[in-house]
């Protein structure tokens, strides 16, 4: 993670040979948009409430999939927040389904925009918001991606994470233990998950997506390898049991994980091998390594096109 206000969020420091690539991204922009609309900027449907055990509520629906864990004392943890635009609807469904307004903990899984709209909302001294220090980092600075107009301004300092962590460990929401650990550079740098142990629900943030192809933000440090990464600690985290929360759409199982992470696994592979061949972005994208998917998940042109630029920064070497 680079600190400090930066144009792009690249997370490298580029070499002449990086440059000549990165300058060659332009001809290719028309492949970026349908990745990037995925970061709708309100609530893209109404609310949906799904009681996943008597205390643990899944809200879906909106820009990703919420988690709000009721303690006896009438504390409540969320695990994400949605659009800043939709914030006060979310805060208010979710205080009026669990008849509690003790929000203590608020988890960022990252720092994108649909993560992270309740933190204004709730950011002031009485609520925890908990998150990767390079989430922190990046929700405390201005974000431009390449080829895309928006500029992502830093939130305001009692919006930002106010606890922060860098590998793994727990804490107690009541009298129930809360894990959650750092999945490296994987859909950003800063990516988190949080485990459930005695319900066995795992919030697995943006690593995971089940309404298609994830964004490979490389700008803020993802990259194809560190997805396949990300799923395989998702994997050593999940038993037979284990209900996995996505960001975006239905909970999956173990089973279901393992075969998106041979998936990835493959493209990755694919995609590997093409780039080392010196193909240019539209060369690997014509070869169609993630063809067998399609069908399921819709056309993999622009997640393509992002794995292919997030491998620059690891296996370009210095000229």
């Amino acid at each position: 993670m680079v600190s400090g206000n930066n144009n792009f969020g690249v997370v490298f420091m580029l070499n002449r040979r990086n440059f000549l690539q990165l300058s060659t991204l332009a001809s290719s922009a028309a492949l970026l948009p349908p990745v990037l609309k995925q970061q709708a900027f309100a609530q893209s449907s109404p609310l949906k409430l799904q009681a996943l055990q008597p205390n643990i509520t899944l809200v879906s629906g909106g820009a990703c999939n919420v988690l709000v864990v009721k303690a006896a004392n009438g504390e409540l943890l969320v695990v994400d927040g949605g659009h800043k635009q939709g914030a006060k609807d979310l805060r208010s469904t979710i205080e009026t389904s669990t008849g509690s307004k003790k929000f203590a903990t608020l988890i960022n899984t990252h720092w994108h925009p649909e993560q992270t709209g309740l933190n204004e909302v709730l950011g002031n001294k009485s609520t925890r918001i908990f998150a990767h220090e390079n989430t922190r980092e990046w929700l405390s600075t201005s974000v431009k991606r390449l080829l895309e107009d928006k500029v992502y301004p830093p939130l305001p300092e009692l919006a930002r994470p106010n606890d922060v962590f860098y590998n793994y460990g727990d804490f107690m929401h009541g009298t129930s233990k809360v894990e959650f650990g750092y999945l490296r550079q994987a859909h950003t740098d800063g990516d988190m998950y949080v485990y459930l142990p005695e319900a066995n629900i795992l919030h697995a943030g943006g690593v995971i997506s089940n309404e298609g192809w994830p964004l490979l933000d490389w700008w803020t440090g993802g990259w194809m390898g560190g997805l396949v990464d990300g799923l395989e600690t998702l994997l050593s985290v999940a038993n037979t049991g284990t209900l996995i929360i996505p960001a975006n759409g239905k909970p999956i199982t173990r089973v279901e994980l393992q075969a998106q992470r041979d998936m990835y696994a493959n493209i990755f592979t694919t995609v590997r091998n093409l780039f080392q061949k010196a193909n240019t972005v539209e060369q690997t994208v014509a070869a169609k390594p993630a063809k067998a998917w399609e069908a399921q998940y819709g056309s993999a042109d622009a997640f393509i096109t992002l794995a292919h630029w997030s491998l620059i920064p690891h296996l370009t070497p210095d000229a």
